[in-house]
């Protein structure tokens, strides 16, 4: 026959599995936000071991990691008038526990919506090409705004990231023709400045033929050399102009 415990024992006992049921441990990056009897503690609580002691205790535990939200595809109209979808990447971490529970009923929901309202609203203001050429500026941008509207939820949004813009294939066939069209007009540029830059070598060679006739003569010359070392069979050689007018005057005189 079993006898009954002293009812100081059992106090005890209740008050020992009470106090442990109490102990709560926190993460290093972890803190929790204690509500006792309805109202805010000044101050979060941990890491570590903690006590919560319900019910008039209830604990909100706030990660303060860095958190990765991907931003999904929103549809953007560019002030050019370019339909375009356009998702991206925020990094964000919470400062202050008590305000990211207080201030708002979901940090994680409130940012994720802000994130694509802005995102299309900053994005809609810039025209297609400064949307491909200019991310850098426009992630600053999107950082900055987004940093602004959090900074009273206690939300701290470090960086933001355009990922992928997906153009129309009407607007990709249009871009590769232009970028085609760009290119064969560098290489015309290049080709008329070749030969700008040859008709003056060939202008400052014929200004020194001219006060020196017997140089195109030493030019043919070195031309018959060329020639004749890539064993042709055929070689035509053109006699030089100054050459035959040298033959006639002489002739002329003899008779």
């Amino acid at each position: 026959m079993l006898l009954p415990l002293p009812p100081m024992l059992i106090v005890v006992v209740i008050i020992a599995l009470y106090l442990l049921s109490s102990i709560k441990i926190l993460n290093e990056y972890e803190r929790g936000v204690i509500f006792r009897l309805g109202k805010l503690l000044p101050q979060p609580k941990g890491p570590g071991v903690i006590f919560v002691f319900a019910p008039i205790d209830r604990i909100v535990r706030v990660s303060l990691r860095t958190i990765v939200m991907d931003v999904p595809p929103q549809d953007v109209i560019t002030r050019d008038n370019v339909s375009v979808k356009v998702n991206a990447v925020v990094y964000f971490r919470v400062m202050d526990p008590r305000r990211a529970i207080v201030e708002v009923e979901s940090f994680h929901y409130a940012t994720s919506q802000l994130a694509q309202t802005t995102l299309r609203s900053v994005l809609g203001q810039v025209e297609l090409d400064d949307l491909l050429s200019e991310r850098e500026r426009l992630n600053q941008q999107l950082q900055q705004i987004l940093d602004q509207h959090t900074d009273p939820w206690g939300v701290k949004v470090s960086s933001v990231e355009v990922k992928h813009v997906d153009l129309p294939p009407d607007m990709q066939r249009a871009m590769a023709r232009q970028a085609e069209a760009e290119r064969e007009k560098r290489a015309k540029i290049i080709h008329a400045a070749g030969e700008l830059e040859a008709s003056e070598k060939l202008a400052q060679a014929a200004a020194v033929i001219a006060v020196e006739p017997v140089t195109i003569t030493l030019r043919y010359l070195q031309t018959l050399t060329d020639i004749a070392s890539e064993k042709n069979s055929t070689i035509v050689f053109p006699l030089p102009i100054e050459l035959l007018s040298t033959i006639i005057d002489r002739s002329s005189k003899k008779a």
